[in-house]
């Protein structure tokens, strides 16, 4: 049985026309009626979580596999500000995240009421758009409220994903259950042609063709095998570089990925050889932080940023062109394009990538037990068909100086690159994703979000490499702030805390490893798809050997 409230039935009737299936919900009593409509309809897909935090990132996870909206759904009062972070990541990762609040009437906001607060608009400038629902009592109320679910549904994919927000105040009583359907409801929806239709065409392949040094530069992407393809068809037609990190899912022979290493290595006086005249980008966001120094300073003198939602990111402060259109269109004009050019460009790069591999590999096979140690060990072990999720900070810059199979694709909350919700999504992700899901994450990361285990969608595909060094790595590593006084104590918080209890407490299997001999003796079963629970696997590190390897392998570069 369904509730009795029509601006609920609504709503739960329009997410079923629009496809949207996969609802995580957080307890409490005046969203029941919402839960309860929901759980109680077979097309919905619905996964319980208490932290309305943990659930919030959980759900990115869930988008970032079936890459269409999922929704969350609270009570009101403070719950809904816990969704806060996770809408900030879904905003700047554009993931298209539908939040879903019950609320008090608005009689009710201010006067001492318990779990109140003004829920409309609360994310500000973080959501799409954000709309309130009327209790309807007329039928044009009735009408207003199916225009606005519409017009907020809508807008989780238009002109780009991103979250969006339905407020739902519900009067009392609450839990009358007695429809046995859901209404018949208007369904809007948008046409839109993905026609290629661009009135400047000639102008971008004319200045394409005049290039002498043309760079694509791919942030932070879902996996997508047609933009894959058309970049290597451009690499081997053109001199042109490419380059990506892990985050990118654009892996291959032609594109480079150690561009951070390449830079550091680079005497000033060469920036100026390697630097681009023609810059291409497109995706989210890049972790380098000397890449976006080095095209700060050299200035290209054509910047084309591609995207969807004609949003103007001036990452390189030398921005000539936004273009609205879809990547694998506007790049595709290129690779049907005549080319009589030399590959003289892509050569320097590629000679300077290659060099770098090796001394990384020479330098690699001599480190001691220590996180990187860790990485080298069991990145060439991940199964083919696995995902790699990457906690934030040191970890995700960490895994970008190793190779990875191309076929994993690699999720991070690079968004708002926050640590906070690593973990939860890591869950969420391997809930639904059929193969092995790995999780390498930090200590602070992991504890901070220790309260993603804590739910029943805990999947058995589960694997959490745990690289606990006792504190905040990376900040022994920043110039300046590695000398302050307060460092130690309330900057990297070191501190002995181990995983254990918690992995145990909630049924995973777990493996310690304090050296490099535990670390043999236990990757093979970390690996591993034969476990019936999933794994977490903790390794000891010392924060001054690898603060040391980190030093000494960028001195060794140079």
């Amino acid at each position: 049985m369904y509730s009795n409230k029509k601006n609920i039935l609504q709503l739960v009737a329009l997410l079923c026309e629009h496809g949207i299936d996969h609802v995580v919900v957080s307890p409490g009593s005046r969203n029941a009626p919402i839960i309860q409509t929901l759980a109680q309809h077979p097309a919905f897909h619905c996964f319980t979580i208490v932290d309305e935090r943990s659930a919030a990132f959980f759900a990115l996870g869930l988008i970032q596999k079936l890459q269409r909206p999922v929704a969350i759904c609270c009570t009101s009062g403070t719950a809904l500000l816990n969704f806060s972070s996770a809408v900030a990541e879904a905003y700047y990762q554009q993931l298209s995240l539908l939040v879903i609040s019950a609320d008090r009437p608005a009689a009710w906001i201010g006067q001492m009421d318990g779990q109140t607060l003004p829920q409309l608009g609360v994310f500000n400038t973080l959501v799409k758009k954000s709309v309130q629902l009327p209790e309807p009592v007329s039928e044009e109320d009735e009408w207003y409220c199916n225009r606005l679910i519409n017009e907020a549904i809508l807008e989780l994919t238009h002109h780009g994903n991103g979250p969006v927000h339905i407020n739902i105040p519900l009067s009392e009583p609450l839990f009358e259950f007695t429809e046995i359907e859901l209404p018949r409801v208007r369904t809007i929806r948008y046409s839109e042609s993905h026609t290629f239709l661009l009135d400047h065409s000639e102008r971008f392949r004319s200045q394409w063709v005049q290039s002498n040094k043309r760079m694509i530069l791919v942030g932070q992407l879902p996996p997508d095998k047609k933009v894959k393809e058309v970049l290597e068809h451009i690499s081997k037609k053109w001199d042109c570089v490419i380059l990506s990190e892990h985050i990118a899912n654009i892996s291959s022979p032609l594109v480079i990925g150690n561009f951070d290493e390449i830079i550091y290595a680079l005497p000033s006086d060469k920036w100026e050889v390697f630097a681009p005249d023609l810059l291409i980008t497109f995706g989210g966001h890049v972790v380098s932080k000397r890449l976006k120094k080095f095209l700060r300073k050299q200035h290209p003198a054509q910047h084309w940023h591609l995207s969807v939602d004609g949003a103007v990111p001036d990452l390189f402060q030398s921005l000539t062109d936004v273009i609205e259109t879809d990547v694998e269109s506007f790049l595709q004009q290129f690779d049907s394009s005549e080319n009589n050019r030399s590959n003289f460009y892509h050569s320097l790069w590629e000679e300077e990538s290659a060099q770098l591999k090796k001394k990384s590999k020479a330098y690699m096979s001599t480190i001691p037990f220590s996180d990187l140690s860790v990485l080298k060990a069991i990145f060439p072990l991940l199964p083919e068909k696995a995902a790699l999720q990457l906690g934030n900070s040191s970890t995700v810059r960490n895994a970008q100086l190793f190779g990875l199979n191309p076929e994993i694709p690699v999720y991070c909350n690079r968004g708002t690159s926050g640590i906070d919700g690593s973990l939860s999504t890591a869950v969420g992700f391997a809930s639904i994703y059929p193969a092995l899901t790995f999780l390498v994450i930090g200590d602070l990361s992991f504890f901070y979000d220790v309260n993603g285990l804590w739910n029943k969608h805990i999947s058995k595909n589960l694997r959490i490499l745990l690289v606990n060094n006792g504190g905040g790595e990376i900040f022994h590593l920043l110039p300046g702030l590695n000398k302050a006084e307060s460092l130690e104590e309330h900057i990297v918080y070191r501190h002995n805390t181990e995983a254990k209890e918690w992995a145990t407490a909630m049924g995973l299997h777990y493996l310690p490893v304090t050296n490099e001999a535990e670390l043999e003796e236990n990757k093979a079963t970390f690996v591993s798809d034969t476990c019936e629970q999933p794994i977490l696997m903790e390794v000891r590190t010392s924060m001054e050997v690898n603060a040391d390897v980190f030093k000494a392998y960028y001195h060794y570069l140079k």
